[in-house]
């Protein structure tokens, strides 16, 4: 099975958007794929330990409960660097499925094989 690889420039000034990727995301890993978010821009506040979630709509699910479906489905987080230092976050914060990494590291993980992307 193929990975998936999701990438979000958006943060809580969007949260529907959010939400979707988040949907995407969760799918791919519940589905047994292996799945990373690459987060960049107001994204990457998302992978801050204790960040403010959001609920996006009514009848939309909570963004905590996304994000802890996606952790238990064995999903990971790739917080860009260059957005993390622009930002001033202390990388000790981060979740535990989430590194400070690139776009080098996201091409590594991508592979030879390829993986199914989505951009959000």
């Amino acid at each position: 099975m193929s990975k998936a690889a999701i990438s979000l420039t958006t943060g809580l000034e969007d949260a529907e958007k959010v939400t979707v990727a988040f949907l995407v995301a969760v799918g791919a890993a519940e589905a047994g794929r292996e799945t990373l978010m690459f987060l960049t821009k107001e994204a990457v506040r998302l992978a801050v330990e204790g960040f403010p979630r959001a609920v996006a709509c009514d009848g939309c699910p909570p963004l905590s409960d996304l994000m802890d479906r996606y952790a238990a489905a064995g999903g990971r987080y790739i917080a860009c660097g260059v957005c993390v230092k622009a930002k001033a976050i202390d990388a000790a914060t981060l979740l535990p499925n989430a590194e400070v990494a690139g776009t080098v590291q996201l091409w590594e993980w991508i592979g030879d094989e390829g993986a199914t992307t989505f951009s959000f």
